[in-house]
């Protein structure tokens, strides 16, 4: 498993954001649906609007039920990360995210399977075997080598942490 650590000084996630079950296999229509509503300009907006790490277009996740179970509902956002000085126009959500440690997965392989392999793996075989356990705190996606349509992916999963 490709993984590093990050300290991360404080930042912002800005976007779109709706509440979406959690589905574990597969892509999630719902969340597929959010994306697609938005006019192709959004897309450009926010890209242009983001300026810090993780960078790009970011999938986040956040608000999760502590079980993760299937089909309970999370706080999805389509959006980008920025410093806390950043200007933030209207009409976009904002998730404060504190300074703290981040395990950074890196993936590559058929998408969406093999990002959603990695945080399985990441529970049944890296937690158990590293100092470190999750802490409240956005899960974020970044794609930074996506297949034009997506069926393949490199994706880089920030996961929060805290010592165990």
């Amino acid at each position: 498993m490709d993984t590093r650590i990050v300290d991360h000084p404080a930042f912002r996630l800005v976007g779109h954001a709706a509440r979406v079950p959690l589905i574990h296999r597969g892509i999630n229509p719902y969340i597929q649906q959010h994306i697609a509503a938005l006019p192709a300009e959004e897309h450009l907006r926010l890209k242009a609007l983001g300026n810090a790490e993780p960078s790009g277009l970011l999938a986040v996740s956040d608000d999760l039920d502590a079980d993760y179970g299937e089909g309970s509902e999370l706080t999805y956002l389509h959006g980008v990360a920025v410093s806390p000085s950043t200007p933030i126009p209207g009409g976009l959500d904002i998730i404060e995210v504190p300074a703290g440690t981040w395990v950074v997965i890196r993936t590559a392989g058929p998408h969406p399977q093999t990002l959603q392999n990695a945080w399985a793996t990441a529970a049944a075989e890296w937690f158990p075997f590293n100092p470190w356990r999750l802490r409240r705190g956005p899960e974020i996606v970044a794609v930074p080598d996506p297949a034009n349509d997506f069926s393949t992916a490199t994706c880089d999963l920030w996961l929060p942490i805290e010592p165990a």
